[in-house]
């Protein structure tokens, strides 16, 4: 009877939703997470998964488009924590952060419960998207001040 509450209530949850808000806590800064999670009131959750740290093989593609090859390892460390109602939050972080990791699933398990998740988008997420939307254009518009355009003149041949 629990597991077929606990697949249902996962099949209820939008998966592209639930990506962008794990992609937006593994992004944001730990003391931002630590702040937030300050001003909850925590529920019991246990550790499924312990914070650890390993590597994970990094790919990138030639001029983006063409072959693919290995671009080199990165750090990073993943948690996963079950809340008493048995939801379960994931995360894998970059970095050896382990705190931060267990934060983030924490928050995951939370924002899958009907519970927190309009506060938690309203108090977390969507200020986390805001500013790192920001940040992206401030880099993108001086980026662009340094943007050199060459151009060729054809010249044409006098016989």
């Amino acid at each position: 009877m629990t597991e077929d509450l606990v697949s249902n209530q996962a099949d209820m949850i939008d998966q592209d939703a639930r990506r962008a808000w794990m992609g937006t806590l593994a992004k944001a800064p730990r003391d931002r997470l630590e702040k937030a999670l300050e001003q909850l009131e925590i529920p019991h959750y246990s550790l499924l998964r312990t914070p650890e740290t390993g590597l994970v093989m990094a790919r990138g593609r030639a001029g983006g488009t063409g072959q693919r090859f290995n671009l080199g390892e990165v750090t990073v460390t993943r948690c996963a924590v079950k809340l008493d109602d048995n939801t379960v939050g994931h995360a894998y972080v970059a970095g050896r952060d382990q705190r931060k990791a267990e934060i983030a699933a924490l928050f995951d398990a939370l924002l899958q419960t009907p519970d927190h998740h309009q506060a938690l988008q309203g108090c977390l997420i969507q200020p986390l998207v805001r500013e790192a939307e920001t940040a992206q254009r401030a880099t993108a518009q001086k980026a662009a001040a340094t943007r050199v355009e060459f151009f060729t003149m054809a010249r044409e041949d006098n016989r």
